[in-house]
């Protein structure tokens, strides 16, 4: 008997993508589109594995994990997770509740996904039997040992994934107008929200809207922006749990956000599929705790950072290496931010480099001197650790992909 699967997924598309995909692998699958559908499924199911994601409805996926692990039938069951990777305190509850393995949305494929559930249930002693009457239990029959037949099955099988996936890439490309209609729809809805209730309700809808981008992205194998749309569900997420948050500055990023994912719809390609996000960017700051959380906020957008105290030092590096992405502070000694970014306006190489200010200066008269100077982007102190990393996704992505741009 096939290896029975689990999936507990709110969004229909994505669930369905994977149903298909894994009845078509041999397995037996049954969906949950909810969290609490899915824990009562595991007790009458009995699934050999379950794929789950951590943001459902009713009952939170790590709520599921943590139930089914105080059950003595549920205790070795494999628990795999599709989670976005810029919730890593979820990600951490994940773990502490018993999840067997995390991956992240925006990098996996649907194979790469089937690929973990064979090994897993493989080391749990209950691997899949090969497809086909002679699999039957009783009647297995022994390899052929014909190299071209194995050649010719493997590349059966490739060709089959080939086509899924090109499947379902038109369709997710056939989707992006409407996909971009909607959230510049939304975003509209969310600006002209009167009040916090309201402001709330849009808040969620274009959540939604957003995660929903970033699994079909992936399903895809449109990476960059399922990356750039994992960072904004995050941002969007952190704003509804923190409405206080919801100001100018990071309506802004949400604004920037959804306008550089209508450039990437445009591309309309993969060339920087697969690959690490590589950059250069500095962080310019005499203070070290405002140092060390610049430098947090991009690891979080994946991206390393070098990190200077003093504003000649840091012209000094700037003449000397080429940096793509740089952060500076206002108020510091020898040398203010406004001066450090018209000193570096000289320079040949940074002539377009992006520059964003992070200050505790938010007066009128520090933007409009944040403009005068060269500066592209301000964000105020405090800000969030997300909102940083958004902000700096989008300029680092458009610097990599726009001079590719047809």
């Amino acid at each position: 008997m096939n290896n029975k699967i689990l999936l507990i997924e709110d969004d229909q598309i994505v669930a369905n993508v994977y149903r298909n995909k894994l009845l078509l692998e041999g397995f037996q699958v049954e969906v949950a589109f909810d969290g609490e559908r899915g824990l009562e499924m595991v007790r009458v199911f009995r699934p050999d594995a379950v794929l789950l994601d951590l943001m459902l409805p009713k009952l939170p996926g790590v709520e599921v994990i943590r139930k089914l692990r105080l059950e003595p039938d549920f205790q070795a069951l494999p628990l795999i997770v599709f989670t976005n990777t810029y919730l890593t305190s979820t990600i951490q509850d994940a773990w502490k509740a018993g999840a067997t393995k995390c991956l992240a949305k925006a990098d996996c494929s649907p194979k790469q996904v089937i690929g973990t559930l064979r090994k897993l249930l493989g080391e749990n002693g209950a691997p899949k039997p090969p497809a086909g009457p002679a699999a039957a239990p009783g009647n297995a029959a022994p390899p052929s040992g014909d190299p071209d037949e194995s050649a010719a099955e493997t590349a059966g099988a490739n060709s089959a994934d080939v086509e899924f996936q090109a499947e379902i890439q038109k369709s997710f490309l056939d989707s992006l107008p409407a996909t971009l209609t909607a959230l510049r729809f939304q975003l509209q809805a969310l600006i002209k929200a009167e009040n916090e209730p309201a402001r709330l309700q849009q808040l969620q809808v274009l959540y939604r809207r957003v995660r929903g981008l970033t699994s079909n992205a992936s399903l895809a194998g449109m990476l960059p922006i399922a990356h750039m749309s994992e960072a904004l569900e995050a941002l969007l997420k952190e704003l509804h749990e923190k409405p206080k948050n919801i100001n100018a500055s990071t309506l802004r990023t949400v604004a920037a956000a959804i306008d550089f994912l209508g450039f990437l719809f445009e591309r309309r390609d993969t060339t920087t599929g697969g690959k690490p996000i590589e950059a250069n960017v500095m962080v310019v700051d005499d203070e070290a705790i405002s140092r060390r959380a610049l430098v947090y906020a991009l690891e979080k957008a994946k991206l390393k950072s070098v990190s200077v105290e003093d504003p000649l030092q840091a012209f000094q590096m700037l003449s000397q290496d080429q940096y793509d992405l740089i952060f500076l502070d206002v108020d510091m000694p020898n040398m203010s931010g406004f001066e450090l970014c018209s000193r570096l306006r000289t320079l040949p190489a940074y002539k377009q480099t992006p520059v964003v200010f992070v200050t505790n200066l938010n007066d009128f008269e520090s933007r409009a001197n944040s403009t005068m100077s060269g500066g592209n982007d301000f964000i105020a102190k405090p800000f969030l650790f997300i909102e940083l990393a958004v902000k700096a996704l989008v300029y680092v992505l458009r610097g990599q992909l726009e001079p590719a741009r047809v």
